[in-house]
């Protein structure tokens, strides 16, 4: 059985419906390990999987934000290289970010999957189409999605949630 099979009826609809992902960083996108050398620079390890399953549902035409709370300068070079253009760092209120990404890409809420792991992401997961917490997330988070993917973050979670769009994309 594929992932999206195991997927309830209604949870299969909603995933069909979804034209757009935001993906959160620390915790998601990476492990959430921040490791600082002597000189304060900061270091953060992205999964090279998630990239190829982000590349892939962007050719299927499915647009791609990124929405941190925090700024960093490796999140913004990670975007480049995989062609994100909608980056938001230092979000203080997501869904700020989130109404913007909407707005400028002509999207609804509804059509939105979002990706996080925290209290700052609940926000969002209350008002997108389909939301998406990662295991290592807190209980909390994980409560308030609609699903929670197998692999942690920075460990391919990204890349399970793209395999899932294009499953629903391609049937």
């Amino acid at each position: 059985m594929s992932q999206f099979d195991s997927l309830s009826e209604e949870l299969q609809d909603r995933v069909a419906k979804i034209r757009a992902l935001t993906i959160d960083v620390d915790g998601v996108l990476t492990d959430g390990r921040i490791i600082y050398d002597q000189d304060g620079h900061n270091y953060q390890s992205f999964d090279i999987h998630d990239g190829y399953g982000i590349k892939a549902i962007q050719r299927l035409g499915i647009e791609i934000a990124i929405i941190s709370g925090r700024a960093s300068q490796a999140v913004q070079r990670r975007a480049s290289e995989l062609g994100i253009e909608n980056v938001y760092q230092a979000s203080a209120d997501k869904t700020v970010a989130l109404n913007d990404f909407c707005t400028r890409k002509c999207l609804s809420t509804e059509q939105v999957a979002h990706i996080g792991d925290d209290v700052p992401d609940i926000c969002l997961f209350e008002i997108v189409g389909v939301a998406v917490c990662v295991p290592n997330g807190t209980e909390i988070a994980r409560r308030s999605a609609d699903f929670v993917t197998a692999k942690s973050g920075g460990e391919g979670a990204v890349r399970e949630v793209c395999d899932l769009l294009l499953e629903a994309n391609t049937r």
